[in-house]
């Protein structure tokens, strides 16, 4: 198994063959990773994340909700679960106020705890909780609030022909890289 963010020391001091030992400076609060494939799917999400300009990495509840209290209803970011049995939460404000749920991710497919529909990403999850039909997340809370015209070109990019089209635009390759690197409408 592979541990995320952590780095085993295998100089054993003795000729036996000791078990690797985690240095508490390089443990992380995230679960040891069951396969290749789940380690493969959090790091490429964690990328993509890390590009939409909605994710805030390790933030505790408290600062979420703050943070939020004052948005419209509907306002979301994604964070760092602080369980250890989970990746990542969604923190959005809901008419009563901010809360905070924590995706699950289970059989290399993303839901929200206590929902029985899953996704192959968790961007296809934060698509559906946006569509016109559910209406529960309105709009990304993001650490830059003026978001580069690169970024907004390829939103729109994306929402007229499709994540599925970028094969087929006539642009160079440079501009396929761009929007395959966060082929969602968020």
């Amino acid at each position: 198994m592979v541990a995320h963010g952590a780095v085993e020391d295998t100089s054993g001091t003795s000729a036996d063959h000791q078990a690797p030992v985690l240095h508490p400076e390089n443990r992380t609060h995230f679960r040891l990773f069951r396969n290749e494939s789940e380690y493969k799917i959090i790091n490429e999400t964690k990328s993509m994340l890390e590009e939409s300009g909605f994710y805030w990495g390790a933030m505790k509840v408290e600062e979420a909700h703050h943070k939020l209290k004052n948005e419209p209803v509907g306002t979301f970011l994604i964070r760092d679960s602080q369980q250890t049995n989970f990746y990542f939460t969604l923190s959005y404000r809901a008419s009563s106020g901010p809360a905070s749920v924590r995706i699950h991710f289970q059989g290399l497919r993303f839901s929200l705890m206590g929902s029985k529909v899953s996704f192959e990403t968790l961007f296809q999850l934060l698509e559906h909780y946006t569509s016109p039909a559910k209406k529960i997340l309105l709009r990304p809370c993001r650490k830059q609030p003026v978001r580069s015209l690169q970024e907004l070109c390829r939103k729109r990019i994306i929402e007229v022909s499709g994540a599925q089209s970028i094969e087929e635009l006539p642009v160079n390759p440079i501009v396929k890289d761009f929007l395959r690197s966060f082929p969602y409408r968020l």
